[in-house]
């Protein structure tokens, strides 16, 4: 594995070294306190065009136990493709950094990053993929099952970066996928297409309404319905997603054992009630602490050799 960029172009076995190697590394900082010093001496550029909560504090502090440095690189700073060619970014970046991370608007700036740099390229979040926050979520639903194989996972609502990073994940890992979305918002079909090009195992079961797409489901996801960039759309969209909230009246159609997540941040009263949130059925907490752990396992492996 020379870089992550999504899961559809990252083998399964890769996928599950990566995944065991953060299982082992979680566990091995749950017992002892600490984790080998395996990125010591060793540099990850941190690039942000988007701001982040979960993304800066988990890969800055993933580093610092594994013994290296995240070096944090604003838009304003860096100036991505606008202020300098992505190509010369990537090049000047590789020539003194270990690694490379990028959480950007544009997906093609991540390809362009991985073609240009000597060093291992992260996708922290594009338009198009978010392949962390997908490998953090199966972690969890990993840990709370027991196991990932022949499990039914029903998303709800945008079909966005984070569904589809969903979706070819449960393929990849034999999962089934559901999903429900308003209509103009479904997961485009040209990139279904693409994507069952590269995987004929890839999936997506489309369902009518979020009750059908739960009726089945061990795992219920969703996702805010307007992200960053999208603001001017608001009030358009939360019309346009009435009937789509992950609420009580939902979840009462899903199976008991039926758990439920959300990348954050969540926003109350719109895709998500309170009282859902805040359930016992609610592992959203334990997944927010998972990028942590996946993305460990991810810097281990790329910088680390593990």
């Amino acid at each position: 594995m020379n870089h992550f960029i999504s899961i559809a172009d990252t083998p399964l076995a890769e996928l599950e070294h990566v995944m065991s190697v953060a299982k082992w590394l979680k566990a091995h900082l749950k017992s002892t306190g600490r984790n080998d010093p395996i990125l010591a001496g060793k540099t990850l550029a941190m690039i942000f065009e988007k701001p982040s909560l979960r993304t800066r504090v988990s890969f800055a502090i993933g580093m610092t136990q594994l013994g290296g440095t995240g070096l944090l690189l604003s838009r304003d700073e860096v100036g991505l493709g606008t202020r300098e060619p992505v190509k010369d970014v990537a090049r000047v970046i590789a020539s003194m950094a270990d690694g490379i991370m990028a959480r950007v608007f544009q997906h093609q700036k991540l390809i362009d990053l991985a073609k240009y740099s000597k060093v291992p390229v992260i996708n922290a979040l594009s338009d198009y993929s978010h392949p962390c926050q997908a490998l953090a979520d199966l972690l969890t639903i990993d840990e709370h099952f027991g196991k990932l194989q022949g499990l039914t996972l029903a998303y709800i609502g945008d079909g966005n970066n984070v569904a589809r990073s969903l979706a070819v994940a449960c393929s990849k890992f034999g999962m089934k996928f559901n999903i429900a979305t308003p209509k103009g918002y479904e997961l485009p079909g040209d990139d279904l297409k693409k994507i069952h090009a590269k995987m004929p195992e890839f999936a997506v079961d489309v369902r009518p309404t979020p009750t059908d797409a739960v009726r089945d489901a061990d795992i219920v996801v969703t996702d805010t319905w307007v992200s960053m960039g999208q603001e001017e759309e608001k009030a358009k969209r939360v019309a346009e997603f009435k009937g789509y909230a992950l609420d009580e009246s939902l979840m009462n159609s899903a199976p008991k054992q039926a758990i439920v997540l959300h990348c954050l941040p969540a926003y109350r009263g719109y895709e998500i009630s309170e009282a859902i949130f805040e359930s016992d059925r609610s592992k959203v907490f334990q997944e927010a602490e998972n990028r942590l752990h996946a993305q460990k396992g991810i810097l281990a492996v790329l910088m680390g050799g593990a």
